[in-house]
């Protein structure tokens, strides 16, 4: 027994989780709705992942910001969120090409029989609120990922102001190597919770699978389908992406596979953020940029929900008999790179985001009844390329700032000599 979990626990993690995806769709198709009973397991690793968020976030950022000046933090922060927005936006009007040209939904009708409420969008000025915590301990139990990176950005700042005055000076010295400790013992949780990843991995692909069946695929496959091209055609402006800034993509995949494929499978970018964060880690990227830039993108940055928006209105529009015209298609990128943040946080946020775009274009909100039917499937891929794009982000703008600090040293040097 002690030989084979060696074998297991030396064996590669991506491998293990390939072989877990691979078989969870068989064990689904065969076992049906029994395949619940393995519901457990897969719940068991949400949780574990759920628990590392908190400290991972607020250990990291705090040592993180200590790692960089006030002023570096702030220049990454504008490339963030300029990165966020930009990267929705040509999410959504990529999203919009492809549908465009496949026109999913054409020649379907509503049943009649389709009923929806329309979840509360709480707007962009609420989510910008919900950044600063009323109490800092709801921040936490909540799971406010935005209230607990002021957390962490207000404590790594009143740290880094103590390490530099020369009466504290000790005192935010020590103060840094507990939090530096406490993250690094983050880490070692997390490499335990990595070996239990397969299991979560196999039991919640079962479930899905075993849950949606074959006939909701073939109901809905020319959607799914279309959805998926798009999702390809993003990670196509990807690659082309890190090849301009000179970040390798065979490299970049090779490290950020695993929380990808953990992703595909969760439906959770914060759930997958301790494997994010870890795979930022070994890929050399400073841990002030991905300690900011990973929380926050887990929360506002919607790559797949953006492209999800685009095809789903082309779908609904055609549903309806009334393809979208150019000025609704202009509506749907302005709207939807806004509903992107607005729903921040909220659970079931790409529904949210739909419905949003829907109301706005007067589009048939029963559409997003049958939409529902295939949200798992949908999700799983567009939860992929939330993290996805995330990662992108960071390496790019890691790489970037590579470069402005090479050239600040070779300026140095030059007024040196």
């Amino acid at each position: 027994m002690k030989a084979i979990w060696k074998r297991y626990a030396s064996a590669s993690l991506i491998l293990k989780i390939t072989i877990a995806l691979i078989l969870g769709i068989p064990a689904g198709l065969l076992l049906g709705e029994q395949a619940k009973v393995l519901a457990p397991f897969g719940d068991l690793l949400i949780r574990l992942l759920t628990f590392l968020i908190i400290p991972l976030i607020l250990f990291t950022l705090i040592v993180g910001v200590n790692q960089t000046t006030i002023s570096n933090l702030g220049r990454m922060g504008g490339k963030v969120f300029l990165y966020y927005t930009l990267s929705s936006a040509v999410a959504i009007t990529v999203g919009l090409a492809v549908a465009s040209l496949f026109q999913p939904g054409q020649g379907m009708q509503l049943g009649g029989n389709e009923s929806f409420d329309v979840p509360d969008n709480p707007g962009i000025v609420n989510v910008l609120l919900n950044i600063v915590p009323s109490n800092i301990v709801t921040a936490f139990t909540e799971m406010n990922l935005l209230g607990i990176i002021f957390t962490a950005l207000a404590f790594g700042i009143a740290i880094s102001a103590l390490r530099s005055s020369e009466k504290t000076e000790g005192l935010g010295e020590h103060l840094l190597k507990s939090v530096t400790a406490l993250n690094e013992a983050s880490l070692l949780i997390l490499k335990a919770i990595l070996q239990y990843v397969p299991i979560g991995v196999f039991a919640i692909m079962a479930k899905t699978v075993g849950s949606q069946g074959i006939h909701t695929l073939v109901e809905l496959g020319g959607m799914i389908g279309v959805f998926y091209v798009a999702l390809i055609a993003q990670i196509i402006l990807y690659t082309v992406a890190m090849l301009l800034f000179k970040v390798n993509p065979l490299n970049f995949f090779k490290h950020t596979r695993t929380p990808i494929a953990t992703a595909f499978v969760t439906q959770s970018s914060a759930g997958t953020l301790p494997l994010s964060l870890k795979a930022a880690r070994d890929m050399g990227i400073p841990r002030s940029l991905y300690g900011f830039s990973l929380p926050l993108g887990a929360t506002v940055n919607m790559d797949g929900a953006a492209i999800r928006i685009a095809v789903s209105a082309v779908f609904a529009a055609n549903i309806a008999g009334t393809p979208l015209s150019l000025t609704d298609m202009m509506m749907v990128v302005l709207i939807g790179t806004l509903a992107s943040i607005g729903t921040a946080g909220v659970p079931g946020a790409g529904i949210v985001m739909i419905a949003t775009v829907f109301v706005q274009l007067g589009l048939p909100i029963e559409a997003v009844a049958l939409l529902t039917s295939i949200d798992a499937l949908v999700g799983m891929g567009a939860t992929a390329l939330n993290v996805t794009g995330d990662l992108v982000g960071t390496s790019l703008i890691g790489k970037s700032e590579e470069k402005k600090r090479a050239f600040a040293e070779e300026g140095q040097g030059n007024i040196r000599t």
